[in-house]
C-alpha cells in the first residue's frame, strides 16, 4: 500500500508538470496544479491537517507577491510604462544598439521594484508595442523579447523579495531580507551584467545597427495620459515601500504588512487623483499565479510525505560535505536541472526541504539555499518552461500571434545561461568567504 501511495504521488506530481508545460488545447498553467492537489487532499494522499502548516510558509509569500503586483498595475494604469516605452524610442536616437541596452534596463528596473511576474506582464506587451512601432520583422523583434525575458526574471535574485519561489522557502531556513541581500546582491549582479553581456553578444548581430527615430514613426496614442504629481506620488510609495521591506526586517516587521501598506496608498492615492476605484486592478490581477504557487505547495508536501526530500537529503550530504565550494557547485547544478525540467517553483521546494533535513551548519545551510535559489531562478531559464514566468511569457507572445520554438530559445540560453550561472555560483562561493 506505501508503495502504491508512493507511486501514486510521484505520478500525479510528474502528470501536474507534463501538462503545466505542454498545456493541450490552451488550457491555462495553473489548471494541471489545482487539479493535481484537489487530488491530493481529497484522497488523503495530503492530509487537510498540513494546510495549516503550508500556509504558514505560503500566505505571507502570497499577499507580499499580489501587493506587489497590484503597485505595478497601479502605474501600467495610470499610462507610464507606455510612456517609458515611447521615450525609451526616443532617447535610443536611431540605434538599435541602444534600443536593446534600454531594454534591459527598463526590464530589470520593473523586477528590482516590483517583481519579475510585473515586469513580464508588462514589459513583454511593451517590447511588442515598440517592434510594431519600428515596423521590426520578427527576428529582429527576437533579440528584444528573449533577452528582456531573461533579464526580467533573472533580476529578482538580488533581493529575493522579487522571486515568489524566495518569499515561501527563505522562512524555511530562518533567513532574513537584509542577510539575503549582504550575501547573495553581489554575486547576482555580478551574473546578471555577465548574462546581459553575453546576450548582447550572441544577438549583437541580429540586432538591426538604425531603426526609425522617434520623430519618424506615427504618434502613438496612451488610454491615460500621465498625471506626473499623481506619478511623484505613486514613486514615492513605492520606494518607500521597498525600503520598508528592508527596514522593517530589523525590527521583525512582517513584510506583508509593510505590502499591504504599500498597495492600500497606491490605489488610495490613485482613487484621489483619478476617482477610479479598485476593481479594473482586481480584475487584471493574476490570480492564477498565487493558485498556482499554492497547489504546488500542496502537491510537494505530498512527496515529502512519501520521503523524497529525505532520499534527496543523504544522496546530497556525501556530495557537498567536502567544501564550501561543492556545496555551491552540487546545488547549484541540482537545482538548474530539476528546475529546467520540472519548474523551478517546485524544485526550490523540494531542494530548500531537503537542505533543511540534512543538519547543516546554519553557515552551510545558508551558502547551500542560496546556491539553490541561484539554480532555480537563474539556471531554470535555459528551457522555456523551467519558470512560470517564462510561461506566462509565451503565453503573451501567442496571444499576439508571435510563435517561437523551442530552437529559437534555447539556441541563446543554453550558451548564455550556463556561463552566467556558473560565474553567479563562483562569486557567491568567493564573496560569502569575503564577508566571512
Amino acid at each position: 500500500m506505501a508503495d502504491a501511495k508512493s507511486c501514486l504521488v510521484v505520478l500525479i506530481f510528474l502528470l501536474t508538470v507534463v501538462f503545466t508545460a505542454w498545456r493541450p488545447k490552451g488550457i491555462h498553467a495553473a489548471v494541471p496544479a489545482i487539479l493535481g492537489a484537489a487530488i491530493l487532499l481529497l484522497s488523503g494522499l495530503t492530509p487537510l491537517s498540513h494546510l495549516d502548516s503550508i500556509w504558514t510558509h505560503y500566505g505571507g509569500a502570497a499577499v507580499i507577491m499580489l501587493a506587489v503586483l497590484v503597485m505595478a498595475i497601479t502605474l501600467q494604469s495610470i499610462g507610464f510604462f507606455q510612456w517609458a516605452a515611447i521615450n525609451m524610442v526616443t532617447h535610443a536616437r536611431g540605434s538599435g544598439i541602444r534600443l536593446f541596452a534600454g531594454i534591459l534596463i527598463l526590464c530589470f528596473l520593473m523586477t528590482l521594484f516590483f517583481n519579475h511576474y510585473a515586469s513580464i506582464l508588462i514589459t513583454t506587451p511593451i517590447i511588442l508595442q515598440i517592434g510594431s512601432m519600428l515596423r521590426l520583422r520578427i527576428y529582429q523583434q527576437i533579440p528584444y523579447l528573449i533577452s528582456g525575458a531573461l533579464i526580467a526574471i533573472a533580476a529578482g535574485t538580488p533581493i529575493g523579495v522579487s522571486h515568489f519561489s524566495t518569499l515561501i522557502t527563505q522562512s524555511m531556513i530562518q533567513l532574513d531580507s537584509n542577510d539575503y541581500v549582504q550575501l547573495m546582491f553581489i554575486p547576482a549582479m555580478i551574473g546578471i551584467v555577465s548574462l546581459a553581456s553575453m546576450l548582447y553578444l550572441f544577438y549583437c548581430k541580429q540586432l538591426p545597427l538604425r531603426i526609425p527615430t522617434a520623430d519618424q514613426m506615427p504618434p502613438v496614442s496612451q488610454p491615460y495620459p500621465v498625471d506626473w504629481s499623481l506619478f511623484r506620488i505613486c514613486m514615492i510609495i513605492v520606494v518607500v515601500t521597498r525600503a520598508g521591506f528592508f527596514i522593517g526586517s530589523s525590527f521583525d516587521v512582517p513584510i506583508a504588512w509593510i505590502a499591504i501598506a504599500g498597495a492600500l496608498l497606491l490605489l488610495m492615492a490613485r482613487w484621489w487623483k483619478t476617482g477610479r476605484g479598485p476593481m479594473d486592478l482586481v480584475s487584471k490581477a493574476p490570480w492564477h499565479i498565487l493558485l498556482f504557487a499554492f497547489s504546488i505547495y500542496v502537491i510537494v508536501d505530498g512527496l515529502q510525505g512519501i520521503g523524497i526530500t529525505r532520499v534527496i537529503a543523504m544522496e546530497l550530504s556525501s556530495l557537498i560535505s567536502s567544501s564550501d565550494l561543492s556545496v555551491v557547485m552540487v546545488t547549484g547544478g541540482l537545482l538548474t536541472i530539476m528546475s529546467s525540467f520540472l519548474n523551478n517553483l517546485p524544485s526550490a521546494l523540494i531542494g530548500t526541504l531537503s537542505l533543511t533535513q540534512m543538519n547543516l551548519e546554519p553557515q552551510t545551510l545558508q551558502l547551500a539555499y542560496l546556491a539553490n535559489i541561484l539554480g532555480s531562478d537563474v539556471g531554470a531559464l535555459i528551457t522555456p518552461v523551467g519558470t512560470l514566468a517564462s510561461l506566462v511569457w509565451l503565453f503573451i507572445l501567442r496571444q499576439h500571434d508571435v510563435q517561437l520554438s523551442w530552437k529559437d530559445y534555447m539556441k541563446a540560453t543554453v550558451v548564455v545561461i550556463p556561463s552566467g550561472l556558473l560565474l553567479s555560483l563562483l562569486s557567491l562561493y568567493v564573496w560569502t568567504r569575503i564577508i566571512g
